[in-house]
This record gives structure tokens, C-alpha cells and sequence, in this order.
């Protein structure tokens, strides 16, 4: 068992969506403590409950009840501006669609969390430095267009890093890719883990979760299994296994 301080804890989770009269329950009592430095897939089939959860880790929405703890701070007790600033400052979000300003440049996307936030020290030279870490440092001058899909994952997630997060919070990041695409895009978050980020990654392809450390299932609004493994190499280009990804998904 793992003695570290949780950075992420959820104690009796439970979230509930009204609808007129109907009531949804996404949520059906889930306990999941994450510390710093791991690498953590959550899992699920449609309607499992993990967009939910990812929503609830993510500060975009607030439990029905239970209490979820990030850095030891209870979240319910947070205003919207509290919130905000957690979710410009302390969480990084990878998404999907890469959610990119088109006729921008990939430095001026990167800079955007520290014009919202007001931060303008030293924001060039980060910028750059956040390109630099993704392998990207040549293409700060060129739009979304001039790059390929890889490339452009990887300038979102130069900028989810730029406020230095406490959390990256990378959903479905390989969705929109190809093959070769997806594992650049998940040996680049397996280095990010090396050096100490903790990144928690909610991903339906059995594949991409071999590269965490511990894999959360969830189905009908509860955790069905969390197991830990060995994760798989990021050298390699190969596809794991028939084997390995049926395990991954079961």
C-alpha cells in the first residue's frame, strides 16, 4: 500500500442528474485516492460513469454528494472563482478535439492559461520552454493547420503544462489519431510521469491504458476493479499483444 499523502481523494462519491422528473445516478459511491506521481487510467464503456468522474477530478462539476479532497482541500467548499483558478492553475486538460485557436500560433495557444490568468512574467520564455519539453520548439510560429494531429496533441498538452499543474488530466487524448500518432502522443506522457507528473488518463482502448501503472474499471457508476501493473515500454512501437489488450479491457 502506498504510505504517500493522496493528492486526490474521494471519499463516498456520488453524483445524481435531474432531468424534470427522472433521476439519472451516474455516480453510485466511489472511494479512489490518487497520489503524486502516478500514472492512472480510468476506464469504461459508455455510461460507465467516467466522464462523470472525470468532470468531478477536473473541478467541472461538484459532487451530490460525498467529498473529494484535491491537495487536502475540499472542493464543495470552493466558489466559482476558487474553481476557476484550479482549473487554469493546478489541472491541466488534454483533450480529444485538441481544442486549438485556429489562426493562432502553437506558441500563442500555449500561452493562453497565462493570459487568462494575468500571469506575463517571463511568459514567452515558458511558452517556448513548454514547446520545447513536447519537441515542438521549431513549429512555435506555425497555425494548427501547418501541423500534423500528433503534432497538434502535443501543443495542447505544452499548454495544459505551462502553469506547471499539479494534475494532467488527459481525456481520450488519442481518440482523433492514428496509430504511430497515439503512441508518440503516450510515450510523451509516459516521459512526463518519469519526471514525477502525475497524469490520469480516461481512455475505452485497452492499448493505450498499458502504458499507466494502475488501471480503474468503472461500470454502472461504481469502481468494478482497480489493479496495478506493470506498464508497458515506450520505446517500442509495436502493438501489445491480442493477449495483453483483451486483459487491458476485461
Amino acid at each position: 500500500m502506498d504510505s504517500r499523502q493522496p493528492l486526490i481523494s474521494l471519499n463516498g462519491v456520488t453524483k445524481v442528474y435531474r432531468m424534470g422528473e427522472i433521476e439519472v445516478q451516474a455516480l453510485r459511491g466511489i472511494d479512489l485516492q490518487i497520489v503524486e506521481g502516478e500514472f492512472i487510467a480510468i476506464m469504461g464503456a459508455s455510461g460507465s460513469g467516467k466522464s462523470t468522474l472525470m468532470n468531478l477530478i477536473g473541478c467541472l462539476d461538484t459532487p451530490s454528494e460525498g467529498t473529494y479532497l484535491l491537495e487536502d482541500v475540499d472542493v464543495a467548499e470552493l466558489d466559482d472563482d476558487s474553481l476557476a483558478m484550479i482549473r487554469n492553475l493546478r489541472i491541466g486538460f488534454v483533450f480529444q478535439s485538441f481544442n486549438l485557436i485556429p489562426r493562432s500560433t502553437a506558441l500563442h495557444n500555449v500561452e493562453m492559461p497565462l493570459i487568462y490568468a494575468g500571469d506575463s512574467a517571463q511568459r514567452l520564455e515558458r511558452a517556448l520552454a513548454a514547446l520545447d519539453l513536447v519537441g515542438l520548439a521549431d513549429r512555435a510560429h506555425h497555425q494548427p493547420s501547418e501541423l500534423s494531429g500528433g503534432q497538434q496533441q502535443r501543443v495542447a498538452i505544452a499548454r495544459a503544462l505551462i502553469t506547471e499543474p499539479a494534475i494532467l488530466l488527459a481525456d481520450e487524448p488519442t481518440g482523433n489519431l492514428d496509430t504511430e500518432s497515439s503512441l508518440e502522443i503516450m510515450r510523451l506522457l509516459t516521459r512526463l510521469n518519469e519526471q514525477g507528473r502525475t497524469i490520469v488518463l480516461i481512455t475505452h482502448e485497452g492499448d493505450i491504458a498499458t502504458f499507466a501503472s494502475r488501471v480503474v474499471r468503472l461500470r454502472d457508476g461504481l469502481i468494478l476493479s482497480d489493479d496495478r501493473q506493470v506498464p508497458r515500454e515506450p520505446a517500442g512501437a509495436e502493438a501489445p499483444s491480442e493477449q495483453a489488450a483483451a486483459e487491458a479491457v476485461s
